[in-house]
């Protein structure tokens, strides 16, 4: 049984950095297929970053420069490293994460950036 769990968000002023870390227990750690997305207030859930199976990683053009992911294989952790916040922001973070053929979310982090 695949679980994930989130950490990370909090408050944050205008131009500030978070780090959300995105671990599992129960399955062999993967860099590839796994992937942020989040859901500001009042809004539908939207992509952040994603990577793909073949590697290739794609950022949503509105965090691009500011936000990086990257992954710990001993740790079996994945890490969204997002700096120069801004309210647009603001929203409740999600990681995806694929296990064998499933993909698997974690329960959300909210992120607020103060005005």
């Amino acid at each position: 049984q695949v679980q994930l769990l989130e950490s990370g968000g909090g408050l944050v002023d205008i131009g500030g950095s978070l780090r959300l870390s995105c671990a599992a227990s129960g399955g062999t750690f993967s860099p590839f297929g796994v992937g942020w997305f989040r859901q500001p207030p009042g809004k539908e859930r939207e992509f952040v970053v994603t990577v793909a199976r073949n590697g290739k990683v794609t950022y949503a053009d509105s965090v691009k420069g500011r936000f990086t992911i990257s992954a710990d294989r001993a740790n079996n952790t994945i890490y969204l490293q997002m700096d120069s916040l801004k309210p647009e922001d603001t929203a409740v973070y999600y990681c995806n994460r694929n296990f064998d053929g499933t993909g698997y979310w974690g329960q959300g982090t909210q992120v607020t950036v103060s005005s």
